[in-house]
């Protein structure tokens, strides 16, 4: 086999489309694969590493409310920010950690919790979290790594795309920082902390007691982690930005480059800037003027190069290009570092809406949220690809991040995948914390080509204040700063009352939500100010439901094209579409989400306003759409036919289709022809029987297409379809299968409950499970779940090993099935290698040891506790010779300090064992996978007690009579402690 690209598989034609997965079902329709270009960037020699982080992590729950449970965090009596490189005993390599659970990023530890009944939990999909719940508000994460003794000398920084929702860093028993916020980017320079040539704990406290939001929004570190080395002279953080004006036959590309000086020593610097086309053939070249950059401040280089017959990036050719940034510091080549960028021009028009590239583009696009089935806010890459992929499928073209900045992995695919993109701030602040996570959206999102407008915040009443001008105001200065090349937005509050006021007119583009009336009365009173919806229609569903049922949670998926555009897909895309002036819009949502349960309550667990529900299965809203947002021939019926009990009624038969006629036949009967209108559908009242309903779809006169919907029979057995054929054997890569409960015939069942459990066999594990049912209480993290409407689904994550991943699907009764994809060899993106502890093997007492404590009726002895610590002795034996070392976390301040590590030297004679660190002796006895040890320590130097005069008299009051120190207290007497009791472990 070729070799088969990272980026390729994830987002290429090997994937199968939504409406692909639910082939062979009663449902008749037309589905295209999707061909993508995939540009590949130039490979060039770099001083500069950054490593992914995200392999070979720990957890453990901590508590919000007790410190006992929080690993003596904030009792008052810990060390913690009391001495540097003291933190806790929980930062030390020694730390006992057997009993936390490995695991890889991203993580969120959410989705593994039970649903609770309180309803001040409902906007979090009834997830017990926050103040209420301080058990499940805390997660603690360890990760042990080395760096290698060359990298002395580099910048070493830990960077965190996102962790939710206030993290604290401890690096080696040292606190770097802590930062609130759970969706921008943060970094740390951790130089000074890390130890090269040797293991380095990282500790993240991660805390969720706040939110950020009115959504789920999940809890950990829930996006990638990179341990990041450079030069000292080197390219700043998001510190190049690639801009581009589109002319006649070329296009003019500035650049801009932000590069840091750490070297403590005032440094010579030119910058070179090299563009390479998507072929990776380079076709421009720049060198700037070299510059003189103080020790410890940055400098700003602006260069400008011409590209010739550029290939541009668009909807259709995803055309990318790569600069190439050389930092030249006192003649030598010192970082090197790749930026991905688009050359391609976008322009609002308030008379004839967006433009990209000089030509007209509708915008049909959705809003999202992060979350996705069985994988809460933590999605690994291919699963961003896979969202992107299934909105694409229905005519999709543009996304809305809500409310919050992305990950960066999805917008890589919206570039790759051609897709526009509006990037959303979470905070819509001045404060320096709003202006922060702002700044650091555009300056890591600017060279992103599907990016084509800023939006400063969501549904804000104070943004149409006098107060919100002032805060837009600085929040737009900031874009314009750091990009200029885009417009910014806001959502209004909706309804669209205060449109053109407050803070909203520094809006490039004038949004709204929920508000086709007003906006059109606003823009026949501003015509010269363009307009685009921001949030256009919320439409609830619950996929393959037909009537409205409160008591379960469920709303019928006929969509109600009378009401006005708030609530109705057809209403708000005939007036858009209608509209020459109106750019487009967004959906409110493309997919369903977790929390804001709407429009019921417990027990649903989430909305119901996706075109598609959580998993990805399309509603049939979703067809309307393919009708209307592609080319692609389309003929859709709805409802299902299976309806017992209901014969000889009524009821409403729909076909969404682009057809320009369509016939509807019962039993072979025809029901009569119908044209169909633009952006509409056409109906049938049809009396119900058991049987078989037909539409026919003509174009230009000729029957081009038939759909059918049957009344299927009793549930016999399961059919699998995956997503890909083949991912990468690199422990990130992921694909989706969908289960169907079919009947004999291989027909879906409509209405099923089945339960489905999933098992993964060869090199690959499942990762998570779900159906789309806004009111299952089915755990996302099982091996099984039940079927809602025919369908479930489960993710499958391949390891770092090649080979046939095998899924079997079973159910009770049903005859199973299976799967099988192929998880190919790939070269493993660079990486922070996974650490483990060796542990010796040998005779005698050789091996790893912790301590413990005699057991007693009351407990475990606090005093054996103290002494003892939480240590580690590594002891190897050869013979009657004892070499080895003691890790101990760092002491504390003061004779009464800790135990002190290093290492082991002494003996062990038949049962008897002693040796000694530092200037504390061991000696004790063996007694099969138990050491009792004590331990001896002379006093402190210089704190030994002078003899008094024994000749003079002692007065009955006086100084102390032995002529000790009273300050040492209870540590005068140091000399032998109590007994060390040690157990035999394997980390």
């Amino acid at each position: 086999m070729a070799p088969i690209s990272r980026r390729a598989v994830i987002k290429g034609g090997l994937a199968i489309p939504a409406t692909g997965l639910l082939s062979g079902s009663a449902v008749v329709a037309v589905a295209e694969s999707m061909a993508v270009q995939s540009a590949v960037a130039p490979t060039a020699a770099t001083q500069r590493e950054r490593l992914l982080l995200d392999f070979g992590w720990r957890f453990h729950f901590g508590h919000a409310g007790d410190a006992t449970k929080d690993f003596g965090f904030s009792n008052g009596r810990s060390r913690e920010f009391q001495k540097a490189g003291n933190f806790l005993p929980v930062a030390a390599l020694a730390f006992d950690d057997s009993d936390w659970k490995a695991l890889d990023l991203p993580h969120d530890w959410v989705i593994g919790l039970p649903f609770k009944n309180d309803p001040a939990l409902a906007s979090k999909g009834f997830y017990p979290l926050g103040r209420s719940y301080p058990e499940n508000s805390v997660g603690w994460y360890r990760r042990i790594f080395e760096i290698l003794e060359a990298d002395k000398g580099k910048r070493i920084s830990v960077e965190f795309d996102g962790v939710y929702r206030e993290a604290l860093v401890v690096l080696n028993g040292f606190y770097i920082g802590q930062h609130r916020g759970g969706y921008d980017p943060f970094r740390f320079d951790v130089t000074d902390f890390i130890i090269p040539g040797a293991p380095n704990v990282l500790l993240v406290r991660a805390e969720a007691t706040l939110s950020d939001g009115w959504f789920y929004e999940g809890a950990g570190i829930y996006r990638h982690t990179w341990l990041v080395k450079t030069a000292p002279v080197h390219v700043k953080q998001w510190g190049t930005f690639v801009r581009s004006a589109v002319q006649a036959g070329s296009a003019k590309v500035q650049i801009r480059t932000a590069v840091s000086n750490e070297a403590n020593t005032p440094q010579n610097v030119r910058v070179i800037s090299t563009v390479f086309d998507p072929a990776g053939k380079a076709v421009a070249k720049t060198t700037s003027t070299p510059v003189g950059v103080p020790d410890g401040e940055e400098r700003t280089f602006e260069d400008q190069v011409s590209v010739s017959s550029p290939s541009l990036w668009s909807l259709e050719k995803r055309n990318l290009y790569t600069l190439l940034t050389e930092i030249d510091a006192g003649g030598a080549i010192v970082d090197r570092c790749e930026t991905r960028f688009g050359i391609r021009s976008i322009r609002f028009d308030a008379d004839r809406g967006f433009f990209l590239n000089g030509e007209p583009v509708k915008i049909k696009g959705t809003c999202n949220h992060q979350d996705h089935a069985g994988l809460g806010v933590a999605l690994p890459d291919a699963a961003q690809a896979f969202r992107v992929r299934t909105l694409q499928e229905m005519g999709c073209n543009a996304y809305r991040s809500s409310h919050n900045p992305p990950t960066p992995e999805l917008l890589d695919s919206c570039d790759e995948m051609g897709m526009l993109f509006l990037d959303e701030t979470r905070m819509m602040s001045s404060n320096p914390e709003g202006l922060a996570q702002f700044e650091n959206m555009v300056r890591r999102d600017r060279n992103h080509p599907s990016v084509f407008m800023w939006s400063m915040g969501n549904e804000e009443h104070e943004a149409t204040t006098e107060t919100g001008l002032h805060i837009l105001t600085s929040m737009k200065k900031i874009a314009t700063e750091q990009d200029g090349s885009r417009p910014v937005t806001v959502a209004p509050p909706p309804l669209g009352f205060d449109l053109g006021h407050g803070g909203l007119v520094v809006s490039d583009v004038m949004g709204y939500n929920y508000a086709d009336p007003q906006i059109e009365a606003f823009h026949k009173a501003n015509p010269t100010i363009p307009v685009m919806g921001t949030e256009n229609v919320s439409a609830v569903a619950t996929r393959g439901i037909y009537t409205i049922d409160a008591e379960k949670g469920f709303v019928s998926s006929y969509d109600p094209y009378t009401t006005t555009g708030r609530a109705s897909a057809e209403g708000w895309w005939r007036f858009v579409n209608a509209r020459q002036w109106m750019p487009g819009g967004f959906v409110w949502t493309g997919f369903d989400y977790r929390g804001e349960p709407s429009p019921y309550q417990w027990p649903n667990i989430g909305s119901q306003y996706g075109v598609l529900d959580t998993c990805g299965f399309p509603k049939d809203t979703y067809f309307y759409y393919l009708a209307w947002w592609t080319a692609k021939p389309v003929l859709h019926i709805f409802p299902h036919w299976n309806w017992p009990g209901l014969e000889g009624k009524e009821i409403a038969v729909w076909v969404d289709s682009n057809m320009d006629r369509v016939e509807l036949f019962q039993d072979g009967k025809s029901l009569g022809a119908k044209d169909v209108p633009k952006d509409s559908h056409v109906a049938w009242d049809v009396t119900y029987q058991p049987g078989t309903l037909e539409a026919r779809g003509f174009k230009d006169g000729r029957q081009v297409m038939v759909a059918r919907r049957e009344t299927v029979g009793n549930a016999a057995k399961l059919a699998i379809r995956t997503d890909r054929t083949v991912v990468l054997a690199n422990g990130e890569d992921v694909f989706f299968c969908t289960v169907k409960v079919q009947d004999a015939q291989g027909r879906v069942l409509p209405i099923t409950d089945q339960e489905v459990t999933f098992t993964v066999s060869g090199p690959g594990r499942l990762i998570g499970v779900g159906n789309g049912d806004p009111t299952s209480h089915d755990s996302d993290i099982g091996p099984g779940r039940h079927a809602f409407s025919g369908l479930c689904m489960g993710i499958v994550q391949a390891s770092k090993s090649a080979g046939d991943i095998r899924i079997d699907v079973t159910s009770p009764g049903l005859t199973a099935t299976s799967a099988t994809v192929v998880a190919t060899s790939v070269t493993l993106r660079p990486q922070v290698a996974e650490w483990e502890r060796e542990v010796p093997k040998g005779p005698g007492v050789t091996g790893l040891w912790r301590p413990t404590s005699a057991p007693r009726p009351s407990g475990p002895d606090p005093l054996q506790l103290a002494v003892a610590g939480d240590t580690l002795y590594t002891l190897v034996q050869h013979g009657s010779t004892l070499t080895g070392r003691l890790d101990a976390p760092a002491g504390g301040f003061g004779p009464g300090g800790g135990a002190v590590g290093g290492s082991i030297k002494g003996t062990v004679e038949g049962k008897s064992i002693s040796f000694r660190v530092g200037t504390a002796t061991y000696t004790g006895t063996v007694n099969g996978e138990q050491i009792e040890l004590r331990k001896t320590t002379p006093p402190f130097p210089g704190l030994a007690p002078v003899r008094p005069d024994e000749t003079r008299p002692k007065p009955v009051i006086g100084p102390p009579p032995d002529g000790s120190d009273p300050s040492l207290g209870g540590f005068r007497n140091r000399g032998a402690q109590a007994p060390i009791l040690l157990r035999r472990v394997n980390r």
